[in-house]
């Protein structure tokens, strides 16, 4: 949840991005509000780089961060404050995090050209079509969603070990071939730039202010990925309890996720279904509830490797599990809809317009899927699948299990009760 907005300073507070070339590099305007800045807010690198003529008491960022930030704003309150940022403020700096404690209208921003306008232009990367991810305090595994043969990734290094660790991750996943370019100090007087390919990389540590650019090349022998829903069964540990992938794909079709939107899957199983929820964005959330212990930490691991570590496995049975969950856009249930109690809370948890989707195979709980299609609408569907498997010497079709699928949407607005007048 979005911190509400404290009320406005009375100064708005300077948010000046600053890059390896330092005082040097910055405009007439920024270096003014450096200057006239009763307190200077920044890393000790940043507030290094300013020369004696800013005289305001320099305040160097508390860790962790997040936290204190609120505090130590107010305790400057009414004074002129800048903050300093490494390049561009807003791009996965620390303009968000002061834009949500003070409100846009409390900010002046004064943009640097960000790390990655710079690695673009040494490149010659066309900047909109290059993807950007952030290893700065977040696990590295995320880098994996965005592996696809022929892109071009910049990654922003947590420190000076993250190309090593992107490497490695590259080799992992069957991208050894990859191209890696690690440019440092990108803009200063010691821009340097190393280059390998994950298959090889041996190079030590370097400079911690680094970013690393990635050629994607996938082995010939690696497994493809593909960026829509459906990806290939063997991209999954499991122990048979998987959606399988055609179900899978109509399945994720119909829960239909957008971006921001949350997803509570329910019997995880294999975690499939959560998986590939959040591969369509990386702001898609997802939690999963799995009873099994063994098959909670087999997802765990299934997210990890196909780059959505951020996946929250709830170990425990639905729908006692469900309780205290923030609530979700949508929920999918691929197992216990026969518990009692489950499709009425996942129905409660739901919001105006919300979407439920439910999987099964056995007449016990089809007969479930039919009493509430009859209760509250919506499309109930048969999925079969056959494959082509050979009959002697010829080929014929071995039939899975068909599936039952109820899909509906909670009501958009209040229904009114026969005799309401309102």
């Amino acid at each position: 949840m979005t911190p509400r907005p404290a009320a406005p300073a009375p100064h708005p507070v300077s948010v000046v991005g600053i890059g390896a070339d330092g005082w040097a590099g910055l405009t007439g305007a920024a270096r003014a509000e450096l200057t006239d800045a009763e307190v200077l807010i920044g890393g000790a690198r940043q507030l290094d780089l300013l020369p004696a003529a800013c005289a305001g008491r320099r305040v160097p960022w508390p860790s962790p961060l997040r936290p204190a930030l609120p505090g130590l704003l107010a305790a400057h309150a009414g004074r002129r404050v800048a903050v300093l940022a490494s390049g561009d403020p807003l791009f996965y700096g620390i303009g968000r995090a002061l834009t949500e404690v003070l409100g846009a209208a409390a900010l002046r921003v004064l943009p640097h050209p960000s790390s990655v306008s710079y690695a673009c232009a040494r490149l010659g990367w066309p900047l909109e079509d290059t993807e950007t991810v952030t290893l700065v305090g977040r696990p590295p595994a995320r880098l994996a969603a965005a592996l696809h043969d022929g892109r071009r990734i910049l990654v922003l290094s947590a420190d000076a070990t993250t190309p090593a660790t992107v490497a490695a991750l590259l080799r992992d996943r069957g991208f050894g071939p990859s191209r890696i370019r690690v440019l440092e100090q990108l803009g200063g007087e010691d821009e340097s730039r190393t280059e390998g390919t994950a298959d090889s990389w041996a190079h030590p540590p370097g400079d911690p202010l680094n970013i690393v650019a990635v050629d994607c090349r996938r082995a010939p022998d690696a497994l493809r990925l593909g960026a829509v829903p459906g990806l290939p069964d063997e991209a999954y540990a499991h122990d048979g309890q998987l959606t399988k992938r055609h179900v899978r794909a109509a399945t994720l079709a119909v829960l239909a996720p957008a971006p921001g939107e949350l997803l509570w899957d329910i019997g995880g199983g294999s975690g499939s279904i959560a998986v590939e929820w959040m591969r369509t964005h990386p702001s898609c959330r997802a939690i999963t509830v799995e009873r099994d212990p063994e098959r909670a930490r087999r997802i765990t691991e299934n997210a990890e490797r196909l780059g959505v570590p951020a996946l929250r496995v709830v170990t425990g049975p639905a729908p006692a599990a469900l309780a205290g969950l923030p609530a979700p856009d949508a929920v999918f249930i691929g197992g216990g809809l026969t518990a009692p109690g489950l499709l009425d809370a996942c129905w409660e948890a739901l919001p105006p317009g919300g979407r439920l989707v439910a999987n099964t195979v056995t007449l016990e709980s089809e007969a479930v899927l039919a009493a509430r299609h009859r209760l509250h609408g919506g499309e109930l569907v048969r999925l079969a699948v056959a494959h082509a498997v050979p009959v002697g010497g010829f080929t014929g079709w071995r039939q899975a299990m068909p599936v039952t699928q109820w899909s509906v949407r909670t009501p958009s607005a209040p229904v009114p009760l026969p005799g309401d007048d309102r």
